[in-house]
Order: C-alpha cells, then sequence, then structure tokens
C-alpha cells in the first residue's frame, strides 16, 4: 500500500545526485532541500478508451497495430536467437532512442534508451524535432551496433553495447558521412557498409524533393570510413516520374541478391516504401515493378480506422524463415490531421519470385490480424496498444522508462521522495527552446484521459505549474495553478498556437480557488479533434468542467509541424508568463 503522504512544507535533508556529469553532488549533512520550493506530484494517471478497440474481440491467435501506440517513428529491427530487438527515432526528448525487447514481436517491453548521458547526446537549445533521427539497429559477433543521425549535433554516428539494455557506448561519428538515415550492414565475407540518404549528385537537384542514396565501406577496428560514398540510387524508383525523397535505406541479403527496401515521398500523405535488388553490393540496383510495396496514399480517405502515411519500414526474420516487416503509420481523427504523432505497425513480408512485397501494403492495414508464427509470450508487460490504464504512484526510486524530458537536462531538477514526484520551478518556461522543468509520456490514443494529483504554493504570479498536453513550445495546452494579478490562487487553461491570437499566449478559461492549502486534482480528456479540461480540490469530489472541446487540431503535426507527437507531461515554472 502507498505510504500516506507528508504536506509540503518539511524541510528535509537529502542527497541531490545528478544523472549528468556536468551536475554536483551535494552533502546531505550540509545541504538541505525546502520541499515547498517544489511543485509535487502524488500520481499520473493515463487511460486509453478509443471507439476502435472497444468492441473488438482479439484471440490469442492475433495482435493489434499499431504495436507501440503514439509516437514511436521511425522503427528499427533486429532478431538476436529467439529476441527481437525494436529502436525509435526520439528527436530532443531525452533520454533518446527507446530501445524495447520481446519474444514474439506483440508484447513488447522497453528495456532502456540508447542515449541516456549528456556526454552522449547535447541538445541544447535545438528545435525539439532536430535531435536523433531514423537509426538502425543491427547485431554482430557479441555486440549490437546502433547508427542513427544526431542532426542538433555530431551527425552521424555509431554507438555500441554488448548488452542491449546499456550501457551504449558514447557516440563514434562519421564527418565524411554527408545525409541522413544511415543504414549498417554486415557482409557474409566480414565486409561492413554503411549506406545513407544525401544530396543528388554534385549538389544538382533535377526537381524539388531529389535526394539519392550512397554507400561506403567502414572499418569496425579502426572505427572509420574506408572509402568515399558511392551513388548506388539516384531520385528514387523512376526518374521520368520525378521522386521525392529516397531515404530510410536497409540493406539486406538473401542468396543470390543484395536488397535495398527505402521510404520514399515523404513522410507524409504520399509516404511509401520502395525495394531494389542488384547481384553486387555497390549496385547497379533494379527498381521492383511492382513498387511501392507499402503506402495508403491511394486509398479512399474516408475509409474506416484509417491509417495514413505508411513507410520507412525494417524487415526482420523469423526463426522459422518467415518474416515481418515493422513500419511507421498514423491514425487521423479527421482529414489529416492527427495529435499522437507516427506509430510503429506491423505486418508479414512475403518473397514472390526473389522480390519482397508486404502483404497488404497497398489495402488499409488492418487494426486486428493473425500474429507471427512465434511462441506467445507469458511475460507480464505493460501494454503499449489496445485500451489500458496507466498510473504512476511514483513509489520507484527512479522514473519509469516512459518518462522523458525535453532535451537534455544539465543539472537534476526532480526527486522521487517518499511517493512524490517532486518538480522545480526553474526560471525556463514552456514558450521557450531550452530543458524547462517538464516529465511527460506519450499521448497514445486518439480518445483518452490524463489527469493528476499535486501540490503547489507560488509565491509569486510568474510561478505556474500544471498538466500539459504538449506537442511543441509554441502549440500545447497547459492546465495549472497560479496567482493572478490580484494575488488571487487560480486554475487556468492556457493555450498557445501560432496561428491563433497572433501566435500569443492566451488563458481561454479560469476559475478562482478557495481552498489554497488543498492538493488540487486536473484532467485533460481528448477526443479525437477536441479536449476538454476539468479539476476538483477532493478525491472523492466529481470532476468540474472548467473548458469543453477546445479545438485540438493545434496539436497535430498539420498545424504544428514538425515530427513529434503529442506529449502529456507535468510542469512548473518560476517565471512562467504568457508569450
Amino acid at each position: 500500500m502507498k505510504r500516506r503522504k507528508t504536506g509540503l512544507k518539511i524541510v528535509a535533508a537529502v542527497i541531490l545526485m545528478s544523472a549528468f556529469s556536468s551536475c554536483k553532488k551535494i552533502s546531505q549533512k550540509s545541504q538541505s532541500v525546502v520541499y515547498s520550493d517544489y511543485a509535487s506530484f502524488d500520481w499520473f494517471d493515463y487511460r486509453g478508451n478509443d471507439d476502435a478497440y472497444q468492441n473488438l474481440t482479439k484471440s490469442d491467435a492475433d495482435y493489434l497495430n499499431p504495436v507501440l501506440a503514439g509516437f514511436y517513428p521511425d522503427p528499427t529491427i533486429c532478431r538476436v536467437e529467439n529476441k527481437f530487438y525494436l529502436v525509435n527515432s526520439s528527436f530532443c526528448y531525452f533520454p533518446g532512442l527507446p530501445i524495447f525487447e520481446s519474444t514474439d514481436l506483440i508484447n513488447w517491453k522497453q528495456i532502456g534508451n540508447i542515449i541516456n548521458r549528456a556526454e552522449q547526446a547535447d541538445f541544447g537549445n535545438s528545435r525539439l524535432s532536430g535531435g536523433m533521427y531514423a537509426p538502425t539497429i543491427r547485431y554482430n559477433k557479441g555486440t549490437f551496433y546502433l547508427i542513427c543521425t544526431n542532426v542538433s549535433g555530431v551527425g552521424n554516428f555509431i554507438v555500441t553495447a554488448k548488452n542491449p539494455a546499456g550501457p551504449w557506448s558514447n557516440p563514434i561519428a562519421f564527418p565524411d558521412v554527408n545525409g541522413i538515415d544511415p543504414d549498417l550492414f554486415f557482409d557474409e565475407d566480414g565486409k561492413v557498409y554503411i549506406t545513407h540518404n544525401g544530396p543528388p549528385p554534385n549538389n544538382v537537384s533535377l526537381h524539388d524533393g531529389h535526394r539519392a542514396i550512397y554507400m561506403l565501406k567502414y572499418d569496425l577496428e579502426k572505427q572509420k570510413t574506408t572509402t568515399s560514398p558511392k551513388l548506388v540510387i539516384n531520385g528514387g524508383t523512376d526518374m521520368s516520374k520525378k521522386p521525392v525523397w529516397i531515404e530510410g535505406p536497409h540493406v539486406i541479403k538473401k542468396p543470390g541478391f543484395y536488397y535495398m527496401i527505402c521510404a520514399q515521398g515523404g513522410t507524409g500523405f504520399n509516404h511509401s516504401e520502395v525495394v531494389f535488388r542488384s547481384k553486387n553490393i555497390y549496385g547497379p540496383y533494379e527498381s521492383y515493378a511492382n513498387n511501392p510495396i507499402l503506402t495508403q496514399s491511394h486509398l479512399d480517405p474516408n475509409r474506416k480506422n484509417l491509417v495514413s502515411t505508411t513507410g520507412h519500414a525494417d524487415f526482420v526474420e523469423l526463426p522459422n524463415g518467415d518474416w515481418w516487416s515493422v513500419f511507421l503509420g498514423c491514425r487521423p481523427y479527421e482529414g489529416d490531421l492527427y495529435n499522437t504523432g507516427r506509430e510503429t505497425f506491423m505486418m508479414p513480408v512475403e518473397w514472390k519470385n526473389d522480390w519482397p512485397e508486404i502483404i497488404g501494403g497497398n489495402e488499409p492495414i488492418p487494426m486486428i490480424h493473425k500474429r507471427p508464427n512465434l511462441p506467445l509470450s507469458k511475460e507480464k508487460t505493460e501494454p503499449l496498444n489496445g485500451n489500458f490504464i496507466s498510473k504512476d504512484d511514483f513509489d520507484s526510486n527512479k522514473l519509469d522508462f516512459k518518462w522523458s524530458f525535453i532535451r537534455t537536462p544539465k543539472e537534476k531538477w526532480y526527486e522521487l521522495i517518499n511517493g512524490k514526484l517532486l518538480i522545480k520551478p526553474r526560471p525556463e518556461s514552456i514558450h521557450t527552446e531550452t530543458n524547462f522543468s517538464f516529465i511527460g509520456r506519450r499521448q497514445q490514443h486518439l480518445k483518452f484521459e490524463a489527469s493528476i494529483k499535486f501540490e503547489f504554493n507560488p509565491k509569486v504570479n510568474l510561478q505556474t505549474a500544471g498538466l500539459t498536453a504538449f506537442q511543441n513550445e509554441k502549440h500545447y495546452f497547459l492546465i495549472g495553478k497560479r496567482l493572478n494579478a490580484d494575488h488571487k490562487l487560480e486554475v487556468f487553461v492556457e493555450r498557445t498556437a501560432d496561428k491563433i491570437n497572433n501566435g500569443k499566449s492566451e488563458i481561454i478559461a479560469k476559475k478562482e480557488l478557495l481552498d489554497s492549502d488543498k492538493p488540487l486534482f486536473v484532467k485533460i480528456e481528448g477526443n479525437g479533434r477536441f479536449y476538454s479540461f476539468y479539476y476538483k480540490s477532493t478525491e472523492k469530489q466529481d470532476w468540474i468542467l472548467l473548458i469543453k472541446d477546445v479545438d485540438g487540431s493545434i496539436l497535430s503535426t498539420k498545424e504544428a509541424g514538425g515530427f513529434v507527437g503529442t506529449y502529456l507531461g507535468m510542469y512548473a515554472s518560476s517565471e512562467h508568463f504568457e508569450r
């Protein structure tokens, strides 16, 4: 049973030990922390309730798409004996590059984050959609390799580990690899190749979106490339049709051919996956006559349970010789509007006449499908799809892997003490491209509830704490507690969006709080496009509506731009003000 929690006005001696190299250790005997200076969170409750899952019956023979719901884009996968490992892009969220493990391809457990130390990646003041792009994970002779692009730092790099849960090495950078989305391929003869997206030959674009795929050798022992990049695919499948944004290459070898699967069309409505093959590693590569092997762009946009923008795939072979693909896709609630970001889906692969096809890749991606021919895992893991409830009571001495910061922290500004998560309000605010005091998790459903119980006693009217639905610094909602201009405590809802009120933040609802010393409960309720905001002062009290059905399309990728999805997070600032 959770321990009864003490009030905020306790002065206790603690050791503030930073998780980051730049932080200083503070002696328990010489220093103390005044907890009333912190925002104190008792719990965070998340509930998914998508209509599509309500009347769906899934047996043990089936699995649900997406396999990783919410902002888990650019999936890459590898198998080591009877275990599978999957990694996603994370951009400027930290820790970065979440890594998952599974034995059956459908029940995934996060075992760590590949980037979890400040010396591995300092995102500074980079835009949120900078950072870590499109990784590739591979395994060779006892070592895991992860190759990726940090567009806000060293560029293309490799990190390694003996244990996929970590620790992973510091990045080894490749300044001569110019582009993004690198792949690492280990050939049977011991040679290793890096393949990546890059600018068109001689930097001469023949049309907008003209890109190319290059390949070069890599020396594992010397940890450096040994050849100049060689052009292997120019433009894409058919230059006469002006293909755009060829990227995300992965090299696969089967007897007789090298295969290269690539994303094409841009990571939007026209996104697709295409395949090429060659007798030789450097080509020439032949484009498959039946390309694309995955796209939803030609289908009825009004179909039920819409999945769009599919592409950026990776393949994995099962022990029995079956092949499966993981790829990104989106679930719009209306038109091209989706707030959950790009998610990880999975479908089987079939080989026809020495060419791979994603089964059903050009048909509507099903929500439910027959699962892979693998023993079903008996390990109990926290669900990552379907409708579920996830509550964190903060009883652990460390944060669960599902929680993220925005950009790399330079100091430790939170504590887990006696079943509370304490977040220090700092001058950095949610309006700024900084590491402000925010700890969040992904919105994983179109229809959801997220609620918190917290205590916070602001002393001046710039101080704020609460719960945010956050897409980026210019597109978010915040329901929180603050002092108003009359120095009265109030609960309020703030909205910030570029296309509303000339991009300035605005208070769209507020209510004075009479019981200043009591905890405050706040809730965000999402239903597709619409978000509603509630509060109450006691556990048993009914939720009080503050404002209903606010247009949440400001959190969509189409409106907010970038490549991330919506996060739901706890936030505190000592200098929060409307922009």
